[in-house]
């Protein structure tokens, strides 16, 4: 069926009450490259791939809100199609116009065609989106959904002072990763912020951050997710809607709920202030990015831009029945990253990440998908995968892995390529289960705090390859892991059916919130001995924002739906827990000022220049680690620094009753108590100078407590 040409027309009233004429503009043919829309001095190209098409429209609106295109732009091949890109240029059109695009092509659903031409589609390259009359409902079913469609918005990326800022390019080893969402950050009302839930909220807060000490935050998906999207619908007449954003519609964008002004295409400048600001405290940013899945689902979802313009190209679908999709990543779709379309568009995607937004990596949901082939199997030699590893653009860019998939593939310590770090679940469940009071875990235990060299060595990967994790936005949080058995679920309308059963958690005996002193002292002194392994341990320690001040989601391990106080940052809870957060606070500092916590090697079997071993492991008696103990739950090791750096000895006692431990004798030196975590703050923890001197061959560890002392 082909598309026929449309004049200018009047725009229809739109949501602001008024009616304005505008002129047509006048169109040539355009150029194929680069995709998207470019801003020109004559005006704007535009360029979208799609092999299949045999026709299409470039609508274009003035406002936001305007149900009907001021001008309806018919692209005939082959004045407007090379090869199989088809491009305009209309001229004299300036940012701040909106626009979007109709498809025609075969209709041929069961051979993998789902094109529709009464379906207004963003452009995949867009720069920045509104959703002012979007209904998904009517993208789902057939008929003209052009009245309550998103709409790209035209952006010059060019129009923008950075002042000088570049990424960072802060060394892997010496990162301290804050996972946060952009939204949850600042919408609680304790927040205090100008502009809640958004990149600008987050501006204000950034004192709090660098006051922290951590070096970089990972940000939940900024790019434009539908957010509007019911995931469920409460019998109280509430509805659940996507929170975190793990379901992306457009890749160029950043999210226009985390803007001020989307309508007027600020989604840039809202962003790259952010990012600048962030910069100059010294912080860099990194995406967790999805580009496994997109939000137009399996079948039966809303048609928005990849499915309508091509389709059999942009997805895995089921072979041999081609109207289903592959559901490798357990959202409805899976994107086909390794044919070459998709290769060049996430590459270019990325490139423009780093080079026009100045981020400083990326954290890849259900990375493994990634790995698999236009069939479905996975690569060692995945093109996507080894042309980010081998790029001189992300040269000096983080690129983190979640190294599985929800179709059970599972790459934790084998990721293809060498610089690709990834999240360590080992690291989690054994951290876990160690300091929750399961016995023979010594070995297990050392081994993560070594750098998890069973996993990485071998294959030539170093500890900065282990990003080491004890929660995650996926999961309980801190405060949840120390005070519940069990999930607790029943806010998101699945019967608590939803999240994962195996959570490692202890609720130190009572379940849930509870006045009880003795079991929120317990559940504190927990709390801070995860935090101790963990910035303790060679790799790159990840933790959530809030977690510092026990943020909880009252035992909702899958807040993903939960847009509201259950998932928001409290920030009442900063001075209501501040012993934790000072805790953190010292804890992230003394990591950095210790190179021995942050090498990027694992350790050597020879001597330092003062005869010692780097690493030395040991039980309550020296050189005794117990490593066949069926019964183990402590763990003690020795570091020894290089020359004008202090060595450090850890305690790590997790049995139900107060341990001694045998010092080691270091000539020259005396060892001062750094930190105890049975002990209440600010006691139990020192700043710099304020440590205690221990006399003695040994120190008594109280029970379920990490120590920390420092030989000068």
């Amino acid at each position: 069926m082909k598309l026929k040409e449309q004049g200018a027309k009047p725009a229809a009233p739109g949501g602001n009450g008024h009616q304005k004429a505008s002129p047509r503009y006048s169109v040539s043919a355009g150029k194929a490259h680069p995709l998207g829309a470019t801003v020109t001095p004559e005006g704007v190209n535009f360029s979208v791939f799609s092999r299949h098409a045999t026709a299409m429209e470039l609508l274009i609106f003035d406002e936001h809100d305007h149900p009907e295109p001021v001008q309806t732009i018919s692209l005939d091949a082959p004045e407007n199609k090379s090869f199989f890109f088809w491009h305009v240029f209309v001229h004299g059109l300036k940012p701040g116009a909106h626009y979007a695009y109709r498809v025609d092509g075969p209709d041929d659903v069961h051979g993998g065609h789902r094109f529709d031409r009464d379906k207004a589609l963003l452009d995949p390259y867009g720069l920045g989106s509104t959703n002012h009359l979007w209904d998904r409902g009517t993208a789902c079913g057939p008929g003209d959904n052009v009245h309550k469609s998103m709409r790209s918005v035209v952006i010059d990326p060019s129009d923008y002072d950075w002042e000088g800022d570049r990424p960072i390019g802060r060394p892997m080893n010496a990162a301290v990763i804050y996972e946060m969402h952009i939204g949850g950050f600042t919408k609680h009302p304790s927040s205090g912020v100008k502009h809640p839930g958004t990149f600008a909220g987050v501006v204000e807060k950034i004192p709090y951050l660098k006051e922290l000490g951590v070096t970089t935050v990972e940000l939940l998906p900024v790019f434009e997710f539908d957010d509007t999207e019911i995931l469920h619908e409460l019998p109280d007449g509430r509805t659940l809607t996507n929170y975190w954003g793990y379901s992306t519609v457009s890749f160029f964008a950043p999210h226009r709920g985390y803007c001020c002004s989307p309508e007027y295409g600020e989604h840039l400048r809202e962003f790259r202030d952010m990012v600048k600001a962030l910069h100059t405290a010294g912080i860099g940013v990194v995406l967790d990015v999805v580009f496994n899945h997109t939000s137009e689902g399996n079948h039966l979802g809303p048609m928005i831009n990849f499915r309508g313009f091509d389709n059999l190209t942009y997805y895995h679908l089921v072979p041999g029945n081609e109207q289903y999709y592959m559901d490798y990543s357990g959202c409805g779709n899976t994107l086909n990253c390794n044919h070459p379309v998709m290769v060049k568009f996430i590459l270019e995607c990325l490139e423009f990440w780093v080079k026009e937004m100045h981020v400083d990596g990326f954290r890849f949901d259900e990375g493994s998908i990634l790995s698999r082939d236009v069939n479905g199997v996975p690569m060692e030699h995945a093109p996507i995968l080894w042309n980010l590893d081998l790029s001189e653009t992300f040269a000096e860019s983080k690129l983190i892995a979640e190294a599985w998939d929800a179709a059970g593939l599972y790459q934790v310590g084998r990721f293809p390529g060498y610089r690709w770090s990834d999240w360590n679940g080992r690291f989690r469940d054994d951290v876990r289960r160690f300091v929750k009071g399961e016995p023979g875990l010594t070995g297990a235990v050392a081994t993560r705090i070594a750098g998890s060299p069973d996993l990485y060595q071998e294959s030539g990967h170093l500890p900065v390859n282990s990003v080491n994790f004890v929660t995650a936005h996926d999961g309980f949080t801190l405060n949840d892991l120390v005070s519940y058995n069990e999930k607790h679920n029943w806010d998101n309308g699945e019967n608590n059916n939803d999240g994962v059963n195996d959570n490692d958690s202890w609720n130190c005996g009572v379940e849930g919130e509870t006045d009880d002193p003795a079991v929120e002292w317990l559940r504190e002194q927990q709390i801070k001995n995860l935090a101790t392994i963990f910035f303790l341990s060679r790799g790159v320690p990840m933790m959530v924002a809030g977690d510092e001040v026990r943020r909880t989601q009252r035992g909702n391990n899958n807040g993903y739906c939960q847009d509201n106080e259950l998932s928001w940052f409290d920030w009442s809870q900063v001075e209501a827990h501040g012993g934790v957060f000072r805790f953190f606070k010292e804890m992230i500092r003394f990591r950095r000022e210790h190179p021995a916590l942050h090498s990027r090697h694992f350790f050597g079997p020879g001597l330092n220049a003062r005869g010692l071993p780097e690493v030395g492991w040991h039980g309550c008696k020296l050189n005794a680690p117990g490593w066949n103990d069926p019964g183990g739950r402590v763990l003690a090791f020795t570091l020894a620094a290089p020359d004008e750096h202090p060595d450090i000895h850890v305690i790590l006692n997790m049995y139900w009753e107060a341990l001694p431990f045998e010092l080691p004798s270091i000539q020259g030196r005396t060892w001062r108590r750094f930190a105890d975590t049975s002990l209440p703050s600010p006691e139990d923890i020192a700043k710099p100078g304020g440590e205690v001197t221990i006399t003695g061959s040994q120190y008594v560890a109280n029970p379920r407590s990490a120590v920390v002392l420092l030989a000068r």
